[in-house]
């Protein structure tokens, strides 16, 4: 059984801190290059063998990929061409890091109109001018990313137990969550907004359609611990008290989530089944309350080698 790392807040907070602003940075270039799609799935990272990767990123003459190493702590720029720039991930300043990042990217894509302040903080500081130094531990990176690969694949396997729209298995930078989201295919209310530093109008396209998502973050926002958590949009009444497993999962009243320690799962019998109670059963609480078609969208989970039968 894989082993499922401890990552305490607070040996992450600070380290955790720096890397959401570097993400922030980084996710701004594919943000700027990359067309539009739905739900702002063209501006996120995916868990790779080595850390986190934008994906291939669209140019003018080639494609780039921004990857953050969390074996070799480094920041990575490749393009398609052959060519590769970057830097150690260190303590640094947000402002450094920016600097930093501007230059690795310069020899790929050349002078690139990024927006230069974070999204999703309530102090939106430009990035230019967080000029504080930064913590960045390198075993607690490491920790972070063990953690996202042992998660990462439960996440993959729910999503194989649905036919209906899936979101892949991404991670937002906005607040620095690994997600996976599922759709009833019929448009939602229209969304209120007001989320700190991000345009209403992004946020009413995210949830133009009704949701039942799920994810993971590594602790702040209201939690000051790593946990994971599930929503629905427009969350059905008597959502919040829908029975859901395991027994460690609660409901959190000021974010209007529900939450499970990491901690739970980490030190459960069986952490990957534990996790995969929590996404099914908050998935079939959204989906029943709010009377989704799940005989049309719901299938068994996939298994390696084995076609899912049809009639």
């Amino acid at each position: 059984m894989t082993h499922w790392p401890d990552i305490p807040f607070q040996r992450w907070q600070g380290t955790g801190a720096s890397i959401h602003m570097w993400t922030q940075i980084a996710g701004k270039l594919r943000l700027a290059l990359a067309p539009w799609l739905n739900h702002s799935w063209h501006a996120t990272f995916y868990v790779n063998a080595r850390g986190l990767t934008s994906g291939l990123i669209p140019g003018s003459a080639c494609g780039h990929e921004v990857q953050f190493d969390f074996i070799d702590h480094r920041l990575e720029v490749m393009s398609t061409q052959g060519e590769r720039t970057g830097f150690k991930l260190e303590p640094m300043s947000v402002a450094d890091f920016h600097r930093r990042f501007m230059l690795a990217i310069e020899p790929h894509c050349g002078a690139v109109d990024m927006h230069g302040a974070p999204n999703e903080v309530p102090d939106a500081t430009p990035f230019r001018e967080q000029v504080e130094p930064g913590d960045y531990d390198p075993a607690a990176a490491h920790d972070y990313f063990r953690a996202l690969t042992c998660i990462a694949p439960v996440f993959e396997k729910f999503r194989t137990g649905f036919l209906g729209k899936s979101s892949p298995v991404h991670l937002f930078w906005g607040s620095l969550d690994l997600a996976v989201t599922r759709f009833s295919g019929r448009t939602a209310p229209r969304h209120p907004g007001g989320f700190p530093a991000l345009p209403d109008e992004v946020t009413r396209e995210a949830y133009s359609h009704e949701v039942s998502s799920a994810g993971f973050w590594a602790g702040g926002g209201g939690v000051d611990e790593p946990a994971f958590y599930a929503y629905a949009y427009p969350s059905p009444p008597s959502y919040r008290d829908a029975e859901i497993a395991p027994s460690a999962a609660y409901w959190h009243d000021e974010l209007g989530e529900f939450v499970l320690p990491y901690e739970a799962v980490r030190t459960a019998e069986d952490p990957e089944a534990a996790l995969l109670e929590f996404l099914q059963t908050t998935y079939q609480a959204a989906a029943d309350l709010a009377a989704w078609d799940r005989a049309a969208l719901d299938c068994p989970i996939g298994v390696p080698r084995a076609p899912r039968p049809v009639d």
